[in-house]
């Protein structure tokens, strides 16, 4: 398996939260900037997306975007409606993560499908951070077989539902993202440096591919050499080439990016984390902890316990 594969076949959502809607014109329902991964699934229309970067952007019906970083945007019937109406809709809890959302009224009825979700796993967090801030699933599906039939088959769902429709539309989705994610890597040209560099590089990306599968082993410059199959010398001098740093200093910043990750789960304490990360004691993955994200884990953990769950991706 090629090390880029090594890393794509962890991909997970986690946190994932749905809601299916249904809005009768006007109406228009801002969504704040968050750290996690966004979509919208247009159903049937009208329906229009604004970022600060393109402007406004009409969706039409079977139409999904795709924002990995999770920018703030709006999504409207039409350019001209502004004032937010999500305190004019009922929201039903269908289950623990998927709720419906109506907004009554007689205008022109659009049906939504909207997700918000966090990666499972912090090996894909360069990846995303590579990505655009919006992907169209309708610009990418020529690239993917499978795209337009499961946009269509999320659109008879999202149409017409039925006993067990919001969970299999929420699989769809997952299944839906993951295979957007794929199609945009496959898409993307090859770059001389840079992560995606690194991880089709035959001999560096198995290195990296190594360190992100298991963040907490004892990896040495030796170590990761041996991995990548090369003296440490020249591993050393093309890690840095690629990737803008040595590979011990991006081991100790991706450990501490995972860390935030385990911070949030519950019951997962720091002195937890720290062992899961290879450290000796809670103390040192502590001072690593806070030399390089300017925090103590303590602080981040009590941030991210202190936050309400999402509210269904909006």
């Amino acid at each position: 398996m090629d090390p880029l594969s090594e890393v794509l076949q962890d991909f997970r959502l986690s946190g994932v939260n749905y809601s299916r809607c249904e809005l009768h014109h006007p109406w228009s329902i801002a969504f704040p900037q968050q750290q996690l991964l966004r979509f919208h699934f247009v159903s049937q229309g009208p329906c229009w997306i604004h970022t600060t970067a393109l402007g406004w952007q009409e969706l039409r019906d079977g139409d999904l975007v795709l924002l990995p970083q999770g920018i703030a945007h709006r999504l409207a019937s039409a350019p001209d409606v502004v004032d937010d109406s999500l305190n004019e809709c009922q929201v039903t809890k269908l289950g623990t993560n998927i709720c419906e959302v109506v907004r009554e009224g007689t205008g022109a009825t659009s049906t939504l499908f909207c997700g918000s979700m966090a990666l499972g796993v912090c090996a894909l967090d360069p990846l995303i951070a590579l990505m655009p801030p919006i992907i169209k699933g309708c610009d990418v599906a020529g690239n993917d077989p499978i795209i337009g039939p499961l946009l269509a088959a999320m659109t008879v769902e999202a149409t017409h539902p039925q006993m067990g429709s919001a969970t299999i539309l929420s699989r769809m989705a997952d299944l839906l993202t993951a295979r957007l994610i794929r199609c945009w890597v496959n898409c993307t040209g090859a770059p001389t440096v840079g992560w995606l560099a690194a991880i089709r590089d035959p001999n560096i990306g198995r290195a990296l591919a190594a360190m992100h599968r298991d963040p907490g082993h004892i990896w040495t410059l030796e170590r990761l050499a041996a991995v990548a199959g090369q003296s440490r010398s020249v591993f050393a001098e093309r890690f840095s080439a690629v990737l803008g740093e040595g590979a011990v200093h991006y081991l100790a910043r991706m450990r501490m990016q995972h860390a935030r990750e385990l911070l949030g789960q519950s019951g997962m304490s720091v002195a937890d984390v720290a062992s899961r990360l290879g450290y000796e004691s809670e103390a040192s993955f502590a001072r690593a902890f806070k030399r390089i994200t300017s925090v103590s884990p303590g602080v981040v953990r009590r941030t991210i316990s202190g936050r309400t769950d999402m509210d269904f991706g909006f």
